[in-house]
């Protein structure tokens, strides 16, 4: 069982090109895990905004971006990668760490402090079936929130997105 303010649990899993990441390796930077897929557009609207703010952030922060659809080709995770200037796309191929982090949604993003804490898990912002434009960024708020040393005000929201797709 994965809860707030544990230890989030180490994975290590394949990028693109096949080299292997650790959570783990990270640790000292704040590191934003987000379950993803290339079709969805909940995942295509998040990205923009986290590759917007996440120049920003320079080191401190690294963004881990899990692409766990059996359903998507490599090619097609790579183009998506490479168009939307993602900076590391691990590949999920059997869903094991989708599983273990209890991921439903593309996307579903965990926000992991700097000693390896799990502080967020959620939504990337609140966009709602009824609430098609974005006014609250949680992820943002998340590792802003701990680059000032704080905990996150919202630690926890529904993940809204695309059904992870398990088997073909």
């Amino acid at each position: 069982c994965m809860d707030l303010d544990q230890p989030a649990p180490d994975f290590e899993l394949p990028d693109l090109d096949g080299r292997p990441h650790r959570l783990s390796d990270y640790r000292g930077r704040i590191v934003v895990v987000d379950f993803w897929s290339c079709e969805c557009p909940h995942s295509e609207r998040t990205d923009r905004s986290l590759m917007s703010t996440f120049v920003q952030w320079d080191n401190e922060v690294v963004l881990l971006t899990v692409a766990a659809n059996r359903s998507e080709s490599a090619e097609a995770v790579a183009e998506a990668a490479n168009t939307r200037r993602l900076p590391k796309v691990l590949v999920d191929g059997d869903q094991s760490v989708a599983s273990l982090y209890k991921a439903q949604t593309t996307p579903h993003a965990f926000v992991i402090d700097q000693a390896g804490i799990l502080r967020y898990r959620g939504a990337g912002d609140d966009v709602a079936f009824r609430q098609k434009v974005p006014t609250r960024f949680y992820v943002e708020a998340a590792v802003e929130a701990l680059l000032e040393g704080r905990r996150p005000e919202v630690r926890e929201t529904p993940a809204l997105g695309c059904v992870i797709v398990r088997d073909i």
